[in-house]
């Protein structure tokens, strides 16, 4: 282990922190992303418009959004060129814990220049989706355990290698996860919609680090080095577009999810979840 981080979000999670970072030399250890392999962040703008919020009407076309979905999974994943998982059931469906997807309003913007470039603008209505890889990251993680208990992987192996194309299947499979929700969201309102920003923050990656090549894992930890990344309030609080700025060694290269100057730059606050339409 060369370096472990906790970000200012840090709690206790299943076996270990969410909120955090670790880079191991050497070794890949799959505990430490966890069971929702691919999980992130996607936000899309609609052609709905702000000024016309209709929050009773969309509340109740977005009912019972976590059934099954009742087209051809394996079509749509065979169209983003993703294999198949045997959890097809599961996708297009946002889960449990603090999964969501939610229509949100700008409520103030910090940088019109950077709002410019992403196309952002205070008269759409937006939808943010989070969620990831539903049972079939469970399984991987169950797989591993069942072999290997919490114990990692010398890189350099054919268990690692097993690991490590099973977590990259998973993390396409959650985007296009995320992609299905919205789509299915934007169907009930009967409105399109554009995905912009789609960040994962639960995976594994090789990064040199301090002169080192090392394993780095995130579990509720958004790169810094993508680009925006959504940072979601609460409900009743604001959610965060925000810009990193110099993301560094120090912390691992993750995105401090909190409302401070440390590090990062807001482009846009985005509406409060008071009174808006509920989570589904």
């Amino acid at each position: 282990m060369r370096l472990a981080v906790g970000l200012p979000d840090l709690h206790p999670g299943k076996g270990s922190p969410i909120g955090a970072a670790f880079a191991v030399e050497g070794y890949l250890y799959p505990a430490l992303v966890g069971n929702d392999i691919g999980c992130g962040m996607g936000l899309w703008r609609t052609e709905l418009s702000a000024r016309k919020l209709k929050r009773e009407a969309w509340a109740d076309r977005l009912r019972d959004l976590d059934n099954a979905w009742n087209g051809d999974a394996r079509e749509f994943l065979s169209a983003r060129g993703i294999e198949p998982s045997g959890y097809e059931r599961s996708l297009g469906t946002i889960g449990s814990g603090n999964h969501f997807a939610e229509l949100q309003a700008v409520e103030s913007i910090a940088s019109g220049e950077s709002c410019k470039r992403l196309g952002i603008s205070g008269d759409a209505v937006y939808l943010c989706v989070h969620s990831g890889s539903r049972g079939f990251g469970e399984a991987i993680l169950r797989e591993h355990v069942a072999q290997f208990g919490s114990g990692g992987l010398a890189a350099a192996t054919n268990e690692a290698a097993h690991y490590l194309a099973s977590h990259d299947h998973a993390r396409n499979w959650a985007s296009a996860n995320r992609e299905l929700i919205a789509v299915r969201v934007l169907e009930r309102l009967r409105a399109e919609g554009t995905r912009f920003i789609d960040i994962c923050h639960n995976w594994v990656e090789q990064v040199d680090l301090a002169d080192r090549t090392c394993w780095l894992h995130r579990k509720g930890a958004a790169p810094s080095t993508v680009g925006p990344v959504v940072i979601p309030g609460s409900r009743g609080a604001f959610t965060y577009l925000v810009a990193p700025k110099d993301p560094g060694e120090k912390s691992g290269f993750p995105l401090p999810p909190v409302r401070g100057e440390n590090g990062r730059a807001p482009i846009a606050a985005r509406g409060s979840r008071t009174g808006s339409p509920p989570r589904t």
